[in-house]
């Protein structure tokens, strides 16, 4: 026994758990936030299943795929353990309603969204967009708004208009320029035969962070070496993924069959290209810092996309990337 006590805590890895071992794998359930495709962090759970990361782990970890944005409410029932959803998105559910969420590893230290027109307008700055429609899929988002403030350009020059999420309103002529998924739709545009400019915020400066990995704020506090197991196999996914690209969109499509090869491959060399940066080049893949959080948060107020201010820094944790990178078991690019 006491050689048994010894081992396990000398493996910072986790490995030999609590008395879990004794009674079979950690049942951890995960729901990526929309349907089966490339977005990294749903990359990183079906790598870590396929090659064995969450039973090295000692985990048992079912992978769902939300629907129709039912993620967090599963979340907060305690039906989802784990889920994905943006930095701005758990910004704005910790602000009200107040959930108890938060956020344990980042993956895109560039934020999903980006702003394109067609070559063919002839839009080649952001001062040209005066004069023109802009097409925005729910509201004018805030990163919009902080470029148009940081470049000079006059907002009441431009004609605003709620454009949904079908890109063609831009190759039909119904906008100028129209924010998209950066991962997807520039591909999902070229691919009807048009030729692109994409404006990405974080080219302008404007604070940027992509998709997160987030639980209920119990589960990180009352089952933290669960939470643990699971960030060291998915980011060990992401590090598979960077080294073996063909292989991972084989796995991806195992998980989203009817999806095209070619377009997956768009999607995950953009999300893995934006998930290094300054931050992860110093600490490591999936990391995040409290500048970065501060960031975003004081761009949200400032562009009153918040609904009420609160501690932006209850929102995230870095305790189990902490965790995981003692030791340094994992690298980064």
């Amino acid at each position: 026994m006491q050689l048994f006590v010894y081992l396990c805590l000398a493996l910072a890895s986790g490995a030999c758990g609590d008395s879990t071992d004794l009674e079979g794998p950690d049942k951890v359930v995960f729901m990526a936030g929309f349907r089966p495709q490339a977005n990294l962090p749903f990359v990183a759970a079906y790598v870590a299943q396929e090659k064995g990361f969450f039973r090295e782990q000692d985990l048992e970890v079912e992978i769902l795929h939300a629907g129709s944005g039912e993620h967090l409410k599963l979340l907060m029932a305690g039906d989802v353990d784990i889920t994905t959803a943006a930095a701005a998105s758990v910004l704005k559910r910790r602000s009200d309603p107040e959930l108890p969420i938060v956020a344990f590893a980042l993956f895109g230290q560039r934020g999903q969204q980006a702003y394109m027109a067609l070559k063919e307008s002839g839009i080649e700055s952001l001062k040209d967009w005066e004069g023109k429609t802009f097409g925005y899929k729910i509201s004018p988002p805030p990163d919009y708004l902080a470029m148009l403030k940081m470049n000079d350009v006059d907002r009441s020059k431009i004609t605003e208009v709620n454009a949904g999420f079908d890109p063609r309103v831009l190759t039909e002529g119904k906008v100028d320029v129209l924010a998209v998924f950066k991962f997807n739709e520039p591909d999902t545009v070229r691919n009807l035969g048009f030729e692109i400019s994409l404006w990405d915020p974080a080219d302008y400066g404007v604070p940027s962070m992509g998709l997160t990995y987030i639980t209920r704020q119990d589960m990180a506090e009352q089952n933290p070496v669960v939470v643990e197991r699971f960030l060291k196999a998915t980011l060990k996914g992401v590090q598979y993924a960077l080294d073996n690209m063909d292989e991972t969109l084989d796995i991806v499509l195992k998980y989203a069959p009817d999806e095209q090869r070619e377009h997956q491959r768009f999607m995950l060399e953009t999300e893995l290209r934006d998930a290094v940066g300054p931050v992860t080049y110093q600490h490591g893949l999936g990391w995040m810092t409290q500048e970065q959080w501060r960031g975003l948060y004081d761009q949200l107020v400032e562009f009153e996309a918040l609904p009420m201010p609160f501690d932006y820094r209850t929102a995230y944790t870095d305790r189990f990337l902490e965790a995981v990178y003692d030791g340094n078991e994992l690298r980064w690019p």
